[in-house]
Parts: structure tokens; sequence; C-alpha cells
């Protein structure tokens, strides 16, 4: 499987999104994307971490029942109905995904010809503080520092 960024945004993450129900691609697709790219360092750098797709949708679903107990509602994402895909629509990119998006872009080192692999799609991921991955990852109990400078590292040494 191709791991440029229009394989992962548009296969992988659309994939994620259209499964969610979801009609944007937002930065939670991606990161479940990149979990699913097995022979990537991005995917081992995650799953070192404790991060593998499985342990994502958790603390995802975890994440949504504790933003949804702050506005007062309770819910148990076990006991709720699966999303229904609309297999028609092609789910578009979301606010989130470009904002990742540019970050990755703007991270060192640079690179020429415009390519991001999946090494600097994680990194522009990572680099956030807020935010539903951010969350997330806070839910999954991840060190988010240690993962981004992981992951920062593993750019600068060149990994794609």
């Amino acid at each position: 499987m191709s791991t440029d960024v229009r394989s992962i945004l548009v296969r992988s993450a659309r994939a994620e999104a259209r499964r969610d129900g979801s009609r944007t691609i937002e930065a939670e697709h991606v990161l479940l994307a990149l979990a699913g790219l097995h022979d990537s360092a991005a995917a081992q750098l995650l799953a070192e971490a404790g991060l593998t797709e499985d342990a994502i949708r958790t603390a995802l679903n975890r994440e949504w029942e504790q933003s949804l107990a702050v506005a007062g509602i309770a819910v148990r994402m076990g006991l709720l109905p699966e999303a229904t895909p609309e297999r028609g629509r092609d789910p578009h990119i979301g606010e989130s995904t470009k904002l990742l998006l540019h970050r990755a872009m703007d991270a060192a080192p640079k690179l020429g010809g415009g390519r991001i692999g999946p090494m600097r799609i994680l990194v522009g991921l990572l680099a956030t503080e807020r935010g539903r991955v951010a969350r997330t990852l806070e839910a999954a109990g991840v060190d988010l520092a240690a993962l981004r400078s992981k992951a920062a590292e593993a750019l600068a040494a060149g990994t794609r």
C-alpha cells in the first residue's frame, strides 16, 4: 500500500470517516489511518505508545463519553447503535485535517517537492495542544510530549 499523503487521506482516513458516519475527514480519522499503516514507522511509533487501532477507538469512545459528561449527558458508547455509513457520499477534508497538514508542512526539516509521508503527518497531528486527538491521547494515558519528541526525532533523522 502506498503511504503518500493522498493515499492516507483519500483512501484510509476517508474510509475511517465513512465508517464513523462523518461528513468530513477529521484528525481522529487520520490518526486511525496512520495506526493502520502497520509497516510504517509512524504506526510502529504509535504502537510503542500503546496506540493500536483498537486502543485508539477505545480512547476515542472514552473521550466522547467524557466530553458529553461535561455537558451533563451520560452516554455509554458501547450501548449506542453503530453509525450507518452513506456509501454514495465521500467525506471531504475537515478543518482539523487541514490544520494538521499545515503543521506537517511547517515541521522541520523542510523537504523539497512537497513530499509528505506518514511520519510528517504524525508530527503535524501531534503538534496540537487542544482538540479531539489531544483529548483522546490524554484519555489513553499517552505521554503526548514524549510521543511528540520521538516523532520529531524520527522525522529529523529522515524517516518518512
